[in-house]
């Protein structure tokens, strides 16, 4: 018997100055004539995606020439690789055959090249080349094509830019984004680019440029996409590329037959519950055709991407044989490390602060053994290196014997690769302070890890979000080989918990659309009592988001965009917050000048001191031990209390104060850079470029000290106990199928809930604690029950929103249907009777992008 589902979606008002609801159709009249060229945009997802990456990219003609040379670039690999395949003579080349020539016995490079006749005649011949390039050609000409739409396009955003914001496109590198958000906000009255609004918000903007971002963002935080595994010989890991990443957005958002039906709208079907096993059916044989699809076109990807990873790095290995041993942050790493509605630069800016201290971090783990091996490999490989140099520098003709120019530089490659294993001994790390410094910056960690830091378990768990740059190549290069079989063996059983997921997960918003609704950023809806939010908060175990996310996600977003007004609860959150960590700064002031005498008072004390080091330990001229930590303790105390947008605003008055602050935020967090491409319009470049450096220096540094103070908290409130995270959730459940409610919603049950999709992420039972009470049904409405035409609701942060439903219970051991503690992803089972469901689908349990840059650390 199949379980009932609740198919009516919910209207939830919201207590912020957006239109309220009916208010789409109270639109301004405005005559043909008289209306602004951007006038009801109809896509408006699409036109603030390219007006973020013009200003990203520096302006229309440094985007327009990047488009050119990546066609350029792409006739290049395919001519460049089948003229080598087919146009040179090897022999002559290697010298395995003699030339003629009349007035010259030396070999030139043109007599190794094929005639023209001869070549052509061997490419025709040649079956598998002729594929290549037919398939090679299709492609490029798709690449022409949407090159030249994609000139038309921005060839508007750039008039957009100049004649609606009134910025040059010679200007636009030095105006942040937010001031070019905060003009676009300023025309919505005068354009009305949206006509279902009065007023844009920052919010709304940010919804329509990162809408399926934030989706990722999600089903990563709540483990529902398939990217960890258990191989043989290998453990846990992590397996998570830009192919398989492309194709989960294939899937789910804007391939043919995705949830989607426009970028902005949900198909209605997928926001009912009834037909949820069809649905589940329907999406399962779909992602089996493209993991088909995928498995066919594998040859010819993974052609590619040799060919491309060795034209891109081949030469940067060349000039820098140590940059493979260099880290940078995984696709995976930068996905659950995003806070909700964080644009791209704002992460790889966040991230690039943390790189050096996660850098130092890694290099703790160095292994003795290796150590001692590559020492020794190094002064045998230099021994053969200087004996080479020398006899070249006596006679340069040993030069011409052969392979000698081929060992000198392999030895070279060597003794570089033995270096990067040996640790400079002058320098002293302590990993729990470099863990303080990296949370400070990336903001999200698992409790464990903390006291912990020094074990070879975090460093590993720690590796899989901060990678070897070889690493993520292979990667790559094995991604075409690995992606079908994961599309085909893991995605498609997980098809019921996705269209769960879409529907429980996805309100929508008037004059924005259909949003996942993690990304209100509602504490009332979304947050976790173990994180601040005990009190405040009416999620369920099911709609929690993890690790903080949801808390975190609204400080930074907060911080990011000071005039953003969110709702009356959302704002008494945030102030109490601010308001808390200001209160201890200020308070420890005083208590801090001297750290070495006793332990810090309070939790701001803690994480503003982090555990003594070596190099915050001075002797003084009386021979004794002081601690300069308290110094910035001090600084960084008040730096924290003038962290106001009023006295960031009063401190940018003049430009010498502007640099004074700037001093103060950059000795309170150590290891901060700043974001240069600033200015501010109506003063000079210079005075511009230094008032946002010390506004950005000082929202950087407000959400650090804000995101410490959070996790200090967090693990205080715990009382010890790890909360649940990636690294604890396990790939499997045996109770996982859904039951249907029989008589569950009787006047009996106080607390009656609509079926929800069982998870197989995380364990069930009921012996489980949650950290923090969650309020009952009688504390307030919950939002994924079916309401009554009168039944109050609780707000989203939304003007007029709509929750689309449908939950399910689960049957615990020996048929008995339990009420489940915390589940990631899936729901909670309740008191009552039920069976199993044989129609459920089966699922199984686990869980832009250019290349990363190297960063390399001096």
């Amino acid at each position: 018997m199949a379980a009932h589902f609740d198919t009516e979606y919910q209207r939830l008002e919201a207590s912020y100055s957006d239109s309220p609801p009916g208010e789409e159709n109270l639109l301004v009249h405005i005559p043909d004539g008289n209306k602004s060229p951007w006038h009801h945009i109809e896509n408006l997802d699409l036109f603030f995606q390219r007006v973020y990456n013009l200003h990203q990219k520096n302006g229309f003609t440094c985007m327009l020439l990047g488009e050119v040379f990546e066609l350029v670039q792409l006739l290049f690999v395919v001519g460049f690789t089948v003229f080598l395949a087919n146009c040179v003579d090897y022999d002559i080349l290697f010298a395995n055959k003699f030339v003629n020539h009349t007035d010259s016995s030396k070999v030139t490079l043109p007599d190794a090249f094929l005639p023209v006749d001869v070549c052509s005649a061997s490419i025709r011949a040649n079956v598998t080349v002729m594929f290549v390039l037919m398939i090679s050609g299709v492609f490029w000409l798709h690449r022409l094509i949407k090159f030249i739409y994609n000139v038309c396009c921005y060839w508007e955003i750039r008039s957009f830019y100049t004649n609606a914001l009134k910025m040059s496109m010679a200007e636009l590198p030095y105006f942040t984004w937010q001031e070019v958000q905060a003009r676009i906000v300023e025309i919505q009255k005068e354009h009305q680019i949206c006509i279902h609004k009065k007023e844009l918000t920052e919010l709304d903007i940010y919804h329509r440029i990162l809408r399926f971002k934030n989706y990722m963002v999600a089903m990563v935080n709540k483990s529902l996409l398939p990217v960890r595994f258990h191989p043989p010989l290998l453990g846990e890991s992590v397996f998570y590329t830009r192919g398989l990443k492309y194709n989960f957005e294939l899937i789910l958002f804007w391939g043919p037959g995705s949830l989607f039906e426009s970028e902005w709208s949900l198909k209605p079907q997928y926001k009912r519950g009834g037909n949820r096993l069809e649905l589940a059916d329907k999406l399962a044989s779909r992602i089996l055709w493209i993991g088909i699809a995928n498995l066919l076109l594998c040859p010819v990807v993974l052609v590619w991407q040799i060919l491309y990873a060795f034209f891109s790095y081949t030469e940067v290995i060349k000039r820098e044989p140590g940059s493979l041993g260099a880290r940078c942050w995984s696709l995976y790493g930068r996905c659950y490390l995003r806070h909700f509605n964080e644009l791209d630069h704002e992460l790889m800016s966040r991230l690039s602060k943390g790189y050096k201290a996660s850098s130092r971090y890694m290099n703790c783990f160095l292994s003795p053994l290796l150590t001692v091996v590559a020492k020794n490999v190094a002064f045998f490989a230099g021994s053969l290196l200087a004996v080479l140099i020398a006899l070249t520098i006596y006679d340069e003709d040993v030069l011409a014997v052969e392979h000698v120019l081929s060992s000198i530089t392999l030895l070279g490659v060597c003794i570089t690769v033995c270096r990067s294993f040996i640790p400079d001994k002058h320098l002293v790390y302590c990993a729990e302070q470099l863990l303080r410094v990296i949370l400070a910056h990336i903001h999200y960690m698992p409790d464990h890890w903390q006291g912990n830091a020094h074990r070879y378990e975090t460093r590993g768990q720690f590796s899989q979000l901060f990678q070897y740059k070889a690493v993520f190549i292979l990667e790559e290069l094995i991604s075409p080989l690995v992606t079908p079989f994961i599309l085909i063996f893991s995605l498609r059983r997980k098809s019921l918990e996705i269209i769960d997921f879409f529907r429980n997960f996805t309100v929508e918003v008037v004059g924005v659309g259909d949003t996942c609704s993690f990304a209100q950023m509602d504490i009332r809806q979304h947050g976790h009592p173990a994180w601040m939010s005990e009190g405040k908060t009416e999620a369920s175990i099911y709609q929690q988001a993890e690790d903080g996310k949801t808390e975190l996600s609204l400080m930074h977003f907060a911080i990011t965009n000071p005039q953003w007004q969110p709702p009356t609860e959302t704002t008494h959150f945030i102030s109490q917050l601010k308001e808390r960590v200001q209160r201890e700064a200020t308070g420890d002031r005083h208590t801090l000048t001297s750290l070495s005498e006793s332990e810090p008072r309070s939790l701001i004390a803690n994480f503003l001191a982090g555990p003594p080091s070596l190099a915050s330990l001075h002797l003084g001229r009386d021979g004794s031990l002081t601690n300069h930590g308290a110094v910035g303790v001090s600084d960084g105390a008040s730096a924290l209390r003038s962290l106001s947008v009023s006295s960031m605003r009063g401190s940018c008055s003049s430009t010498h104060r502007s640099a004074g602050h700037a001093s103060s935020a950059s000795r309170a967090m150590a290891g901060s850079s700043t974001d240069a491409r600033t200015a501010s319009s109506g003063s000079s470049v210079w005075e511009g470029q230094l008032t946002s450096l010390v506004l950005s220096e000082y929202a950087s540094t407000e959400m650090s000290i804000h995101a410490l103070y959070i996790h200090e908290l967090h693990k205080q409130q715990s009382g010890g106990e790890l909360s649940r995270h990636t690294w604890h959730r396990q790939d499997s459940d045996d109770s996982s199928d859904s039951v249907t409610e029989e008589g569950g919603s009787g006047g009996g049950n106080p607390n009656p809930r609509n079926p929800i999709p069982r998870s197989h992420t995380f364990p069930i039972s009921t012996s489980i604690s949650t950290p923090g009470p969650i309020p009952s049904s009688n504390s307030g409405p919950n939002p994924d029950r079916g309401t009554t035409p009168g039944q109050e609701v609780a707000p989203l942060q939304s003007n007029s929103q709509r929750r689309y439903g449908g939950n399910t219970d689960s049957v615990g051991p020996g048929a008995r249907v339990v009420r489940s503690a915390r589940v990631p992803m899936g729901g909670w089972a309740e008191e009552g009777r039920g069976g199993r469901d044989p129609d459920t689908v089966p699922e199984e349990g686990s869980e832009d992008d250019m290349p990363p840059n190297i960063h390399k650390v001096t």
